[in-house]
């Protein structure tokens, strides 16, 4: 059962890191603002007795994160039993990375959040729709609206599963170098090397007329 009260996820000894746990947050403002950034997540489980970590595609609606996949997927068929498939979703953001004057000190800026918990199909049509159109705006903000819909045949090929999220951790890490004191007068360079997804120009496809300007969401994203 859930203990989450205000605000805040569930902390425990599942969701409260072991190392630099000064680093961690359960607030959903700092949750939220992770997984709205991004589009990609991994999501991992068991089959068979084996770790099994697939990247796949997501996006968040409230308090759920839904999960794109195929009806053939094995683990996306395993969360269609009424008892759920137990997963690790993980979304992580790569924004610096930290170069120390020892091999030992380099390491990275970056924010990730861990949600744990059971996932379940999607098989409710009306809640399938918005989870599709959020995942294809998850990746476009506005695209879901600027496309055909899945048709029943593309629908019934497609499987969303569904996590509510509870048990969930962000963690970050910000800032500059950690430095021995004795290392401070080595020869090297140390610093921190900015890192940022980018985009590049939009190119249609041949089937796009010519001289239709690309939508103003596309320009929205670079």
């Amino acid at each position: 059962m859930s203990d989450r009260t205000g605000g805040s996820y569930t902390r425990d000894e599942l969701t409260t890191p072991t190392r630099s746990k000064e680093r961690a947050a359960w607030d959903e403002e700092t949750v939220h603002a992770i997984l709205d950034a991004g589009y990609l997540c991994h999501l991992g489980f068991v089959r068979d007795g084996a770790p099994v970590v697939l990247p796949t595609l997501y996006a968040r609606v409230g308090d759920r994160l839904y999960l794109h996949g195929s009806t053939g997927s094995r683990p996306l068929r395993g969360a269609k039993d009424e008892r759920g498939l137990p997963v690790c979703v993980t979304v992580t953001h790569v924004d610096g990375l930290v170069l120390a004057k020892s091999a030992f000190h380099h390491s990275a800026n970056y924010r990730s959040v861990v949600a744990h918990g059971t996932a379940y199909q999607v098989t409710d049509p009306a809640e399938l729709r918005l989870a599709l159109d959020a995942i294809v705006d998850q990746v476009v903000p506005g695209r879901s609206a600027d496309c055909r819909p899945g048709n029943a045949k593309e629908v019934a090929a497609t499987a969303v599963i569904r996590l509510e999220l509870d048990r969930v951790s962000a963690k970050t890490r910000t800032g500059g170098v950690n430095e021995e004191p004795e290392d401070l007068d080595l020869p090297y360079w140390a610093g921190v090397v900015p890192v940022a997804p980018a985009y590049g120009p939009p190119a249609a496809s041949p089937h796009t007329a010519a001289g239709t300007e690309p939508p103003a969401y596309l320009s929205a994203l670079r």
